[in-house]
């Protein structure tokens, strides 16, 4: 299978049309039919539904819709790969990509980004955000370099550079609910309050202990992966966020953080695949990040 095919594929599961295809790939018709036929062949299943004479529309059959998501992660570590390759040893060029749940502490990133730009301003920096499974997923295959996460993970199986910075978790609620005229937040404050809590995989952990209490003890009315979308859900008066501080500017807004009381600090790791090998520019990065945060352990 050549990664041409791979390509032509890709552009009609896009285009949902062999013309508009063939004209995006500048090849004829015909020529993308027949590649087309040869990756169905190889796989001997059908990948494609053709319209009816009505329609010229193309559908993807179930095995179509998983080599397309396939494809598109085999395509982009080709083109990272070629990237790697063709750079010289004197001009560091490559893109970067960062696995990362909503913290303050994605500016270590940024300082260590800084520094570097300075002596490699080809090296670009590609970041995007989930909970940790989808970090550990998407680290696991190779889609980015490095993750940026909440919880521990297999020290077997990754190399893990504990951040000496800590996040701390508090509440984010309106500044007309009861609670706002506290300081602090202590665990039977929310016993009985309408809870909205981290999905994150590991915060459940941190927040039964500290809260004293069992799931099905608690009020716990709605989950979130993102603290922009609890933030909604706050404002709107269905209860009380359990997050992280600084990652909701709640300056001109109805809302406000209070921390908790006694503290709960996360701990936070950026972790890599042990015996990973490095490009150029991420291993510049790597370097930089020990330079400026020296490992404590």
């Amino acid at each position: 299978m050549e990664i041409k095919m791979l390509e032509s594929f890709l552009a009609v599961a896009r285009e949902e049309n062999i013309t508009a295809a063939a004209e995006f790939l500048h090849i004829s018709q015909p020529a993308l039919s027949i590649q087309l036929k040869k990756l169905e062949d190889e796989f001997g299943k059908k990948l494609l539904i053709r319209g009816t004479k009505g329609s010229r529309k193309i559908t993807l059959t179930e095995e179509g819709h998983i080599l397309c998501k396939r494809a598109e992660e085999i395509l982009a570590l080709f083109d990272r790969a070629k990237e790697e390759i063709i750079s010289s040893d004197e001009t560091i060029i490559g893109n970067i990509f960062i696995g990362t749940g909503e913290t303050e502490t994605v500016r270590i990133f940024a300082k260590v980004a800084k520094k570097i730009q300075i002596k490699h301003p080809h090296i670009k920096y590609n970041i995007s955000s989930g909970n940790a499974e989808h970090v550990l997923n998407h680290l696991d295959k190779g889609l980015i370099d490095f993750g940026l996460i909440f919880t521990e993970v297999d020290r077997n199986k990754y190399e893990v550079f504990p951040v000496p910075i800590y996040d701390d978790w508090g509440v984010l609620m309106r500044k007309d609910s009861p609670l706002a005229q506290k300081d602090s937040i202590t665990p039977d404050d929310l016993w009985d309050k309408p809870l909205i809590v981290s999905s994150q995989k590991g915060d459940d952990n941190y927040l039964k202990r500290w809260l004293k209490r069992q799931e099905k003890d608690l009020n716990i009315i709605a989950s979130y992966n993102l603290v922009f979308n609890a933030s909604l859900l706050v404002d709107e008066g269905l209860g009380y966020a359990l997050c992280l501080d600084k990652i909701i500017n709640t300056t001109g807004t109805n809302l406000c953080f209070k921390p908790l009381s006694p503290p709960l600090k996360a701990n936070c790791y950026i972790i890599w695949k042990k015996y990973q090998v490095f490009s150029k520019a991420t291993a510049v990065f790597l370097k930089c990040l020990q330079e400026i945060f020296p490992p404590t352990f």
